[in-house]
């Protein structure tokens, strides 16, 4: 999604308490950043945080990191979350840190520079990303091969991926490209709104525009062997 630049985002950002702008200090040390030791989630490509904000305020016992890369997104994610939380009354407006979230920048085309094996990740959430239909570009593709194989440097064993699409040929590719990274296929569903294979879908900003449409979602549940 492409999005105007937020002139006060970059300052907002640096004086966050739940923002890393170099997150890769914390790489085989992200429990110890956390108050609980709850397990640990992460969604790539975050947007605007409303889906990583609903779902964090939620569930307290899971400690979550929302990774994007774009500033003006994430000035508009922290934003959300806070708005989120403070409605919640899960923080408060002196202390506007959320215990258990984490929003951090990276590119997630490089993401092993930040999580390894010692993070233990247990689940990792991909919502709507860049189909990139173009074949010279499919490599690009957070569910491409290549992916999979750095999200397997951090991903515990039986670990998740929560997969969303509204993109027909890239559901039918990262169907292989799961396969074939030795991923098991847990469960799926080429129409989620009545087929709610998470049991308590949240719904992303996207989501809603393509239900709108009448575009389906697809949604996968794959586990790592």
């Amino acid at each position: 999604m492409r999005i105007r630049r937020k002139k006060w985002a970059k300052e907002e950002l640096e004086n966050s308490k739940f923002y890393l702008d170099k997150p890769e200090i914390n790489k085989g040390n992200w429990k110890n950043t956390f108050e609980n030791l709850g397990p640990l989630h992460i969604e790539l490509g975050c947007g605007k945080g409303l889906f990583i904000s609903e779902l964090a305020s939620k569930t307290p016992d899971v400690n979550y990191i929302a990774v994007d890369m774009i500033e003006a997104m994430l000035g508009l994610a922290k934003r959300n979350i806070e708005e989120n939380y403070l409605e919640k009354g899960l923080c408060t407006k002196e202390d506007l840190k959320p215990k258990n979230l984490w929003l951090i920048r990276a590119n997630v085309e490089q993401i092993s520079n930040v999580f390894s094996a010692q993070d233990e990740v247990e689940r990792i959430y991909i919502n709507f990303c860049n189909p990139w239909p173009k074949s010279k570009h499919n490599k690009r593709r957070l569910t491409h091969p290549r992916q999979l194989k750095q999200y397997k440097e951090f991903l515990i064993p039986k670990g998740e991926i929560y997969f969303k699409t509204d993109d027909d040929e890239l559901f039918r590719s990262s169907l292989d490209y799961f396969e074939e990274e030795g991923f098991e296929i847990v469960d799926k569903t080429l129409d989620l709104q009545n087929e709610d294979i998470f049991r308590g879908n949240i719904e992303t900003e996207h989501e809603k525009m393509f239900k709108e449409q009448g575009i389906n979602i697809k949604a996968l549940i794959v586990k790592r062997i």
